[in-house]
């Protein structure tokens, strides 16, 4: 069957360009949902959206580039960041972190049509804003306004410099049917960004999350893939499963300051179209699971406090992937 990660076409340029979209609004701790948040209408709201714009550089048939930046728009709705007394919105809009990643494939494509591995080592550089502003409400001297850092779920960029790895595989099972997976991990070794969060402003006890926290990231896909015959056969459907989160802890560097670890694990079916040199992609992950974890600060507090301490997060029940990729 044609897989996706198996089209090699030696010295060629290949165009990508890919949109999420989701609403966060569900919050959790551990994986209680907090559903009076809803009731009380004192949930945060946020809307993100990316474009990702990447060209490919095939060198041979093993070895390709990739060059990716992302554009971002983002909002947030909240209350308790506007004096808990009136819900306003805050804003951010930039490019965010480039990526550059060079891939090979371990098996020769030539001769491993059934199956293979691709291996993908790069950098992530901190282009995109991790200090964007926006008008904060009834949170100055008398209820006045200021202009502050906005969340740090909506900030563009993070202010790090990163270390990625990829790895890529897929097996055909049978002529049609074939199983997939894509392994991510970004390791952020930057401890702290230096952007203030104002947390502090809301409990001294929250003096630990007063800055910006750089986190590693990370996401798991695998599942199955099958390509339809006769009038459909530009047609591939995929069933398949997705985790992707914000560790604890960091693989390298430290783990402090403000960060809300977690994860999503979630069910997701998606399809391919092919026409000609381009090719057309969509998937819909619906959360299954949803987990705030414990924080390295809310372990701090905790023992301070001599209490559990465990902070929320906000969830999207589902999210929107699609693009197109064009190879000249």
């Amino acid at each position: 069957m044609d897989h996706p990660m198996g089209d090699s076409t030696a010295r060629s340029w290949q165009l990508n360009t890919g949109y999420r979209y989701f609403k966060s609004f569900r919050h959790f701790k551990g994986k209680e949902e907090q559903k009076e948040r809803l009731v009380a209408e004192t949930e945060v709201i946020n809307w993100q959206s990316t474009l990702d714009i990447a060209v490919v550089r095939q060198f041979n048939q093993r070895w390709s580039l990739s060059v990716g930046l992302p554009l971002i728009y983002n909002d947030r709705s909240s209350l308790y960041e506007h004096g808990r007394t009136e819900r306003h919105t805050s804003s951010a809009a930039s490019i965010g972190d480039m990526r550059l990643t060079a891939n090979r494939w371990m098996l020769n494509p030539a001769k491993a049509g059934k199956g293979n591995v691709q291996l993908g080592l790069g950098v992530k550089l901190p282009t995109g804003a991790y200090k964007a502003s926006d008008t904060f409400y009834n949170v100055g001297p008398g209820g006045t306004e200021e202009v502050r850092p906005v969340d740090q779920s909506i900030q563009p960029g993070d202010g790090g410099l990163g270390l990625i790895t990829e790895l890529n595989a897929f097996y055909n099972l049978a002529e049609r049917l074939g199983t997939y997976a894509n392994l991510f991990y970004l390791i952020n070794p930057r401890e702290t960004n230096g952007t203030r969060t104002f947390r502090e402003t809301l409990s001294a006890t929250r003096a630990n999350e007063a800055i910006m926290s750089v986190t590693d990231q990370y996401m798991v896909r695998a599942g199955l893939n099958y390509d339809f015959a006769g009038k459909l056969n530009n047609l591939s459907l995929d069933a398949g499963g997705r985790m992707e989160g914000i560790p604890v802890y960091d693989f390298i560097g430290g783990s402090k300051g403000f960060r809300r670890p977690g994860y999503v694990i979630s069910v997701e079916p998606g399809l391919r179209y092919r026409f000609s040199k381009l090719n057309f992609f969509a998937s819909v992950p619906v959360a299954l699971s949803r987990n705030r974890t414990q924080s390295v600060t809310d372990k701090e507090s905790s023992v301070l406090q001599n209490q559990v301490v465990h902070g929320d997060a906000a969830f999207a029940d589902y999210s929107l992937n699609m693009g197109l990729a064009y190879r000249f």
